[in-house]
């Protein structure tokens, strides 16, 4: 009776130990399926001896010197694989792209992944307000304006030479504006785009560098800000009441000529859009005559933005 328990016992026994080295044996094949997908650093040697004109223009940029000369963790020391990513599984099967980040329309990595990649290191200041941006919400990726590999601009590794021709690049109608007659100075490089605009993020409508249209202005144009004894009440409103931002083909970035910007608004008695003069050969007579054509408002209510003269209430002093 207890041989046949001692026998019994020792087929459980065994039993168990070879369900316990099947486990064992399963999970250690398991184990080494997930370390055949698990990507690990190569360096950058290991990049560059594939993409051999990638690090020749790389070699330019500040990315370069920093990752290279001064970097700030470990990630930075991996330089290439610090943005794209541990490159092993790639340098293996260099045709799946899914194995690395790509910062290209068409390699394929989703444009939100880009992006935390190039806010890992550049998350605040003037990005402070990228998320829920134009911008952000119109999918626009990093690379689409900048080119972190190579060192086109000054400054900023741009995809272009200089701020204005990127953001022309998407932005044809400003860029048709600034060819006009009256323009702001950004076709003769006195001005850029940034100069008025956030383009990585805004508190304002329009990315905009300051709380309102006429803030905005009035950063260049204070002589225009007041406060007046007298003011004119659409310029305190904003200045684009009147001024086109960008380019117009009308004097002083006007949305119209002189006077018909005027009688936009000034109507006058009878429904008419001309205003009454007296005519220097009826003035004995009491003769009159309306005449609008070649006359100007301004020629008389000169301070137009505002007076502070205390006769000032037609903006005439």
């Amino acid at each position: 009776m207890i041989r046949e328990r001692l026998k019994h016992k020792g087929a459980v026994t065994g039993a168990i130990a070879a369900l316990a080295l099947f486990f064992s044996a399963g999970t250690l094949a398991a184990d080494e399926v997930t370390a055949s997908n698990t990507a690990t650093f190569v360096g950058e040697e290991v990049c560059a001896s594939c993409h051999e004109t990638e690090k020749k223009n790389f070699g330019h940029t500040l990315h370069a010197k920093v990752f290279r000369q001064a970097p700030k963790n470990q990630l930075e020391k991996q330089v290439c694989e610090a943005c794209h990513g541990p490159g092993s599984l790639h340098a293996t099967d260099p045709t799946d792209r899914s194995k690395l980040i790509g910062f290209t329309k068409n390699w394929g990595t989703p444009q939100s992944e880009q992006n935390a990649k190039c806010l890992t290191c550049h998350e605040g200041g003037n990005r402070m307000n990228w998320p829920g941006s134009i911008h952000q919400t119109k999918k626009l990726a990093c690379s689409d304006c900048h080119n972190p590999m190579a060192k086109f601009s000054a400054s900023g590794l741009l995809k272009k030479p200089s701020i204005t021709e990127t953001c022309q690049t998407c932005h044809q109608q400003q860029r048709a504006e600034f060819r006009k007659k009256s323009h702001m100075p950004v076709p003769e490089g006195k001005m850029t785009c940034e100069d008025c605009h956030n383009p990585h993020g805004s508190t304002a409508p329009r990315l905009l560098k300051a709380d309102t249209v006429n803030d905005l202005c009035y950063t260049c144009h204070a002589e225009k800000r007041g406060p007046f004894l007298w003011e004119h009440a659409p310029v305190r409103e904003s200045c684009l009441n009147c001024h086109l931002p960008h380019g117009s083909n009308n004097d002083k970035l006007l949305k119209q000529s002189r006077p018909m910007l005027c009688v936009s608004c000034h109507t006058f008695a009878g429904g008419g859009m001309g205003q009454t003069f007296r005519h220097p050969e009826n003035t004995g007579t009491g003769g009159s005559v309306t005449q609008i054509r070649g006359r100007s408002c301004q020629n008389c209510h000169a301070q137009i933005h505002g007076s502070n003269s205390p006769d000032g209430a037609r903006f005439r002093r």
